[in-house]
């Protein structure tokens, strides 16, 4: 949610189109607004998940919401009804050339109508503005999301101990995909977001120029997944992620979440990147502890306001 409402007076013409699926064109155009809202910003105001879901044609759930002001496309929502349980999740972002018009209240308010008046919405990073706006539609803060970094430089972490009988592989594209997702979904299974991944989602990232199997870190007791390390790389930004950790039920407790973690950050030092990143809740507080003893610290938050249930 990126958005400022509050100085100059509303356009003369304003529409808001909502799609279930953006033409190539369309998808184009929002990629390049979302690129300079984060040139101005600081970062994405639209998740990967989000950005991934711009192509590819209708996804089950997936609403897109364009706003247009003079002919111009000046700002873009994204609402994600596919959680069983939680209220739709929405995303949001006006063009920094265009704020300071409404346009982010109007998108706020399509989201709310469209939602049935109940909503999630994400803020990246925090900013004021989002606070702002957050306040103005009737959202209360909700969960508070951690991106924490650290150096990679000089790494010294003890050797990984693996559990008795588990050993460490690389993903095998085709062969792993319904292990993993298994897995996954298991290990994830009170994490919406991430749990919920599916085949065509595991395909997105796929086939993202970043994805590269050897730094996909499967854990196996036998023939029997038990764990996981995905790492990225962000190139532009020389940045290694732990992009998502995860460790089957019933094999937790024996010290293969931090074995995982240490065989992934040699890795991403291996390759020469500087600095280490990962996404943490921070009501997590096991999980914050256990980064922090490995030397992450706090970069920014994310934060998700929804309305009141």
């Amino acid at each position: 949610m990126t958005s400022d409402d509050s100085a100059l007076p509303a356009p003369a013409s304003r529409s808001i189109e909502t799609l279930s699926a953006l033409r190539p064109d369309q998808a184009e155009a929002v990629l390049a607004l979302l690129a300079d809202a984060a040139r101005d910003d600081g970062q994405q105001a639209v998740s990967e998940q989000g950005r991934l879901q711009l192509r590819g044609g209708a996804r089950e759930g997936v609403s897109h919401l364009l706003l247009h002001s003079g002919g111009e496309l000046v700002g873009y929502a994204q609402l994600e009804d596919t959680d069983p349980v939680e209220a739709p999740a929405a995303e949001l972002v006006v063009h920094p050339a265009h704020r300071g018009r409404g346009h982010g209240r109007a998108l706020g308010t399509a989201l709310l109508a469209a939602s049935g008046k109940r909503l999630r919405v994400w803020a990246h990073g925090g900013h004021a503005a989002a606070r702002h706006l957050a306040q103005v539609l009737g959202l209360t803060l909700f969960r508070e999301l951690r991106q924490m970094r650290r150096p990679l430089a000089g790494l010294d972490l003890a050797e990984p101990k693996l559990p008795d009988g588990v050993a460490v592989r690389a993903f095998v594209p085709g062969r792993d995909d319904a292990d993993w997702l298994a897995v996954n979904s298991a290990a994830f299974a009170h994490h919406p977001e991430q749990g919920s991944l599916t085949q065509r989602d595991l395909d997105d990232r796929m086939a993202e120029p970043w994805f590269d199997p050897a730094g996909f870190f499967l854990a196996v007791r036998g023939d029997e997944l038990v764990g996981f390390h995905w790492t990225k790389v962000h190139a532009a930004e020389q940045l290694g992620e732990v992009y998502v950790l995860g460790v089957r039920p019933g094999a937790q407790g024996g010290g293969l979440g931090k074995a995982l973690t240490t065989i992934g950050l040699r890795h991403l030092s291996g390759l020469g990147l500087p600095t280490a990143m990962l996404y943490v809740d921070a009501d997590n507080k096991a999980a914050v502890s256990v980064y922090e003893r490995l030397g992450f610290t706090t970069h920014e938050t994310d934060l998700m306001y929804r309305t009141e249930t």
